[in-house]
């Protein structure tokens, strides 16, 4: 079946989160400020907040993310937080290989929202929609050997450390080599 065929949710909905798709227009502003609000946290990790993106360049990224959701490339899903609408993080569903089917999942979220479950509770609501509704055979997450928080989530909801890749990629400043963890998930 050709991807673009497949029904995939623009939300999602889990105890205590409301997983999203970014919307064509509008969510940059919410997204930034979480950005800037996390970004000593997210610059230790994430190669895309090695400087805090101007709110127009977050828009941008958002819309591109909307177009990829419609064209079945990657699936971005902005969390909130359902009691008080606030938003939370993202995590998505990307490097999707159709003919396995196969993805990966990634992730960040707002430093004031970290220690509560909320990530875990979406990568399992993620992990779920992978599985289930795109029927992938594989569901991978990739983390920095060093980076404990998010290393901890793909061990809580079970996955299987396939192993570390020694000397496998640069740190998010790109100043050292670094490990990366293999996690995943088989059906």
């Amino acid at each position: 079946m050709n991807p673009i065929l497949l029904d995939i949710p623009l939300q999602l909905e889990t105890s205590r989160l409301i997983l999203r798709a970014p919307r064509q227009t509008g969510d940059g502003s919410v997204v930034n400020k979480a950005i800037r609000e996390s970004f000593p946290e997210l610059k230790a990790w994430l190669p895309f907040a090695q400087t805090i993106p101007e709110a127009e360049e977050t828009e941008i990224n958002l819309r591109m993310a909307h177009v990829k959701f419609l064209k079945r490339e990657a699936f971005r899903f902005l969390l909130f937080e359902k009691e008080t609408n606030e938003f939370i993080g993202t995590a998505s569903l990307q490097d999707i290989d159709w003919d396995i089917p196969s993805c990966q999942i990634g992730y960040w979220m707002n430093t004031a929202f970290t220690g509560k479950g909320y990530m875990t509770e979406a990568v399992q609501e993620l992990t779920n929609l992978a599985l289930n509704t795109i029927s992938c055979r594989r569901v991978e997450i990739r983390c920095e050997s060093e980076n404990r928080k998010s290393r901890a989530i793909p061990e809580k909801l079970g996955f299987s450390l396939e192993g570390t890749l020694r000397n496998e990629d640069l740190s998010a400043d790109g100043n050292r080599l670094t490990d990366t963890c293999i996690y995943s998930v088989i059906k």
